[in-house]
């Protein structure tokens, strides 16, 4: 299955779940109006190319995973872009969602695609201990042991001079969680021993880290037709990034020594369970920072 096939799938059970009979056709219209408004898709990607290199095929239930991943994710780009957080006013190319239809129904939004996701889990075809378990780390991923909570520290953050480890703390919660679920979540579902989920959980950990200082560069470096969105908004905000904080250059090799250290760590994966690491690698590659 090629790499349209699958986030064709994810694009299914998305709308599949969202069909019709909704109470508030105007939320549907809001929810996917960000939900369509593209993006790399890389979390669902993720997912479901670890599932096929641990050699599980893929079915429509590991879809509807994926699809909740990305229904989490989009929610959490509503409400950053809001005024009472990034003030965003384009994401993905296009107006914000508070731009098109207020910043009530915005929030709303990103409410229901926190909230969906797990009905979404809860009704694929899976053994209820993996759903449980999927529905679990998907929720201390995104909450106040994860995402929520690095969005808070990355808030309080501005107008500080962060250390590095304090930075790394930031985005390993805001960024690195929701990136790291991927591969642990791939993990449950194909039933691996702890010690193997906990390694994949650790490339995914990396791959998050080398995500956050990349998207930290390109906003130092991007125009706005190359990333979707108003560059320099971090320097405007006086967030600590990485470039900020290590320089440019230095953010680039950090960003790609991570990325290197994830490459070691997937070849010892493959040395240990039938897994074919170079699509993984392939991702990973894409991510360095060349320049």
């Amino acid at each position: 299955m090629n790499k349209q096939e699958k986030l064709t799938l994810v694009e299914s059970a998305i709308e599949k779940f969202y069909g019709d009979k909704q109470v508030s056709s105007s939320l549907r219209e809001a929810v996917l109006y960000s939900v369509h408004a593209g993006g790399k898709r890389i979390r669902p990607y993720l997912l479901l190319e670890v599932l096929e290199s641990l050699q599980v095929p893929i079915t429509p239930a590991h879809a509807k995973v994926a699809a909740a991943l990305e229904m989490i994710h989009t929610g959490s780009l509503i409400h950053d872009d809001l005024p009472a957080m990034d003030n965003d006013d384009y994401r993905r190319g296009r107006l914000t969602n508070h731009k098109v239809y207020g910043e009530a129904l915005a929030i709303l939004s990103g409410d229901a695609l926190f909230l969906d996701p797990y009905a979404l889990i809860a009704q694929t075809d899976l053994p209820s201990q993996t759903k449980v378990d999927l529905i679990a780390n998907l929720s201390l991923a995104s909450g106040s042991m994860g995402m929520v909570a690095g969005q808070v520290l990355d808030m309080e953050g501005e107008h500080q001079c962060l250390s590095l480890d304090e930075l790394q703390t930031i985005h390993a919660n805001k960024t690195g969680k929701l990136l790291a679920y991927p591969f642990q979540a791939a993990a449950i579902i194909a039933e691996l021993a702890p010690e193997l989920q906990a390694e994949l959980k650790t490339v995914g950990e990396l791959v998050g880290l080398a995500f956050q200082v990349r998207d930290d560069v390109l906003d130092v470096t991007a125009s706005f037709e190359e990333i979707g969105k108003t560059p320099q908004k971090d320097l405007q905000a006086e967030k600590s990034t990485y470039p900020a904080l290590l320089g440019l250059d230095e953010a680039k090799e950090f960003c790609n020594q991570t990325l290197d250290q994830a490459n070691i760590k997937l070849e010892e994966i493959a040395q240990q369970v039938n897994f074919d690491k170079e699509p993984i690698v392939k991702i990973v590659e894409s991510l360095r920072v060349n320049g």
